[in-house]
């Protein structure tokens, strides 16, 4: 089964924008996801829709952040992005009047909805900034930053 990536490839780029010249176009920004540039355009525009990022057309144009990352937290990354469920867990409803059946929904609805608010109260309590400061953190203990396509930058 395929994961859903969004969340975190968006945050690469968003922290790739506040640590570089703060603008990429879409090409620059596909290629460094190894994906379509109608698929990045469609993506950011969600998240200009919310707010968090701009746009400008022409020479020089490109994406940029239009907040500080301090002000951006992971869940609102992920609800700009249309909060995609974070589980692949379905419920069975082939028959809706089996008692079984019913118990076993109800159980598992439980269990879900429990590791969703964790993760919404996880999300919700990092920011882009705490995500930015992690990486200079690394970067400072001798690693390496890595560019588009994996080529050193």
């Amino acid at each position: 089964m395929r994961h859903d990536s969004r969340l975190s490839r968006m945050l690469h780029v968003l922290i790739h924008l506040a640590e570089g010249d703060g603008r990429a176009t879409s090409d620059e920004i596909a290629a460094m996801l190894d994906t379509n540039p109608v698929v990045v355009r469609r993506t950011m525009a969600g998240l200009r829709d919310h707010g968090y990022v701009q746009s400008e057309k022409g020479h020089g144009g490109g994406w940029s952040l239009a907040v500080p990352l301090a002000s951006i937290r992971l869940l609102d990354i992920h609800e700009a992005l249309g909060a995609p469920a974070p589980f692949a867990l379905g419920l069975a409803n082939d028959d809706p009047d089996c008692l079984i059946e019913k118990a076993v929904n109800a159980h598992l609805s439980d269990a879900m909805a429990a590791a969703e608010a964790l993760l919404r109260d996880r999300l919700a309590a990092v920011t882009l900034a705490d995500i930015a400061q992690d990486f200079q953190t690394r970067l400072a203990a001798g690693g390496r930053r890595r560019g588009a396509r994996g080529r050193s930058a």
